[in-house]
């Protein structure tokens, strides 16, 4: 795999995109990391991680702002996802927010957008407010962020529901619950799942087991966590506003944990016994 891309996941329309992202929670909210982070998303791009996933909530709209000074004159090079809070998902509320964060990333389209998590609004408002977009070409793509299985299935029973294309959700190691029912359904239902916190916001970093397993292989603990994600069918996004860490991050794609090192991250991580309630962050 050559230094430039990223793995890749397919979406339901058969587009591929890096299955190794950048997240930005967090970024953009201190001036005195303002240039390291912007290098830190400029590097991830020329690595192959060309997903970068934002919101209109982090920081009230700051790391919005800090991707559009990252991606200036790179827009082009990356699959741009951006989220609409609950209280503005109505039908006018979710074009409005998907306008400011647009003028907020400098961008004329998004690639996705996703309802952040399920709020007062029906989702038939925010299917509507989607269409329009759509319509506007405005967004490409729009799918969904902490919906499990009762609401994905609602969703598509819906009038265009089925268009949806991801479902991001919290997912990794510690957080395995999904594999009993969410993750079934989205790949029978040809939904891509997209994982946040794929590291747990770094603590998961502080386990033995995961140590004991990156000494074997010569590794760090991120590339394994981040790895097992990826191994799983599931692409992630991680947040680093460092160069140093995008660096170590796209390392984990070339990473194939063999079955050994799968077994001892069971043992010490172990896939749910039955279902289990969606975890959010």
């Amino acid at each position: 795999m050559s230094a430039e891309s990223a793995g890749t996941t397919v979406l339901p329309s058969g587009e591929e995109i890096a299955a190794l992202g950048q997240g930005t929670w967090y970024l953009g909210e201190d001036p005195a990391r303002r240039e390291q982070e912007i290098a830190a998303l400029r590097l991830g791009v020329d690595l192959g991680m060309t997903v970068v996933d934002t919101a209109e909530m982090y920081g009230d709209g700051a790391a919005e702002e800090l991707v559009g000074e990252a991606l200036r004159g790179r827009r082009e090079e990356v699959f741009l996802v951006s989220k609409v809070l609950p209280g503005h998902a109505d039908r006018r509320g979710t074009v409005a927010a998907c306008e400011g964060s647009l003028r907020r990333l400098r961008a004329e389209r998004l690639d996705l957008y996703l309802l952040h998590w399920r709020g007062r609004w029906p989702l038939e408002e925010t299917l509507a407010g989607f269409a329009d977009l759509m319509e506007a070409g405005k967004i490409r793509y729009w799918g969904v962020s902490n919906l499990d299985v009762a609401g994905m299935t609602e969703l598509t029973a819906l009038p265009g529901g089925d268009a949806v294309a991801v479902d991001q959700v919290l997912y990794n190691l510690s957080r395995r619950g999904i594999e009993w029912d969410l993750l079934p359904w989205c790949r029978e239902a040809d939904v891509t799942v997209m994982a946040y916190s794929p590291i747990e916001q770094g603590r998961l970093l502080g386990t033995e087991a995961l140590h004991a397993v990156a000494r074997s292989l010569g590794v760090t603990p991120a590339q394994v966590a981040l790895a097992w994600v990826l191994q799983q069918g599931v692409s992630a996004i991680p947040r680093s506003g460092s160069p140093d860490h995008v660096r170590e991050n796209r390392g984990a794609v070339d990473l194939r944990l063999p079955a050994e090192a799968l077994d001892a991250l069971d043992e010490a991580f172990p896939p749910p016994s039955g279902p289990t309630p969606l975890e959010v962050l």
